[in-house]
């Protein structure tokens, strides 16, 4: 086995002044090189990517989070107006974190935890944690929520079971309330 030699050590631990003098030249162009390389690279990747036709994660930098539920194709009043901060990854995972759990009355009387997760894409909101609504005595978790343009209605999905609602009903932010005008919500169902 043969190990290789740097150039470095051949100049016996002195460099002789020619040799510095041509090290010392090329390293700016070398780091000039390697940063207009760089640059260019960058640049032609992100020129690429057109947000246009990222239907799945648009890219434009949103700050509020019933902004990106619109520009997923949402109604902004899914959630209530007491978000705290939120997340989303990549991939379309999200979390919510509110200021508290609280209630809204819609059509049915609905739970938000102070933590919600799940999956969001364009027009849908998939494998959600977090949101219960009242139905007759129990507490039903929602488990995902799709909009649907052509017909203006938002479907509800609580396990294999869903009800559609006008999306008109949720055009507004809705307030939140700490309690419920019912019993106070159970733990777990």
């Amino acid at each position: 086995m043969q190990i290789a030699k740097s150039p470095i050590a051949d100049w016996g631990g002195e460099c002789p002044a020619t040799n510095l003098r041509m090290a010392s030249s090329l390293m700016p162009v070398t780091s000039i090189s390697l940063f207009l390389a760089f640059i260019s690279l960058t640049h032609v990747s992100l020129s690429l990517k057109n947000p246009q036709f990222n239907f799945n994660h648009p890219l434009n930098s949103v700050t509020d989070i019933h902004d990106l539920l619109a520009q997923y194709g949402l109604p902004k009043g899914l959630l209530p107006n007491n978000v705290k901060s939120y997340s989303l990854s990549d991939d379309g995972d999200f979390q919510i974190e509110l200021e508290r759990p609280c209630y809204v009355h819609f059509d049915l009387l609905v739970y938000y935890d102070k933590k919600i997760k799940g999956k969001l894409s364009y027009g849908i909101v998939s494998h959600v944690t977090g949101i219960q609504a009242q139905k007759l005595f129990l507490w039903l978790s929602v488990t995902g929520m799709k909009a649907d343009d052509n017909s203006g209605m938002v479907e509800f999905y609580v396990g294999s079971l869903s009800k559609k609602l006008p999306a008109k009903q949720f055009e507004d932010i809705p307030g939140c309330k700490r309690k419920g005008c019912q019993k106070p919500h159970p733990e777990t169902i």
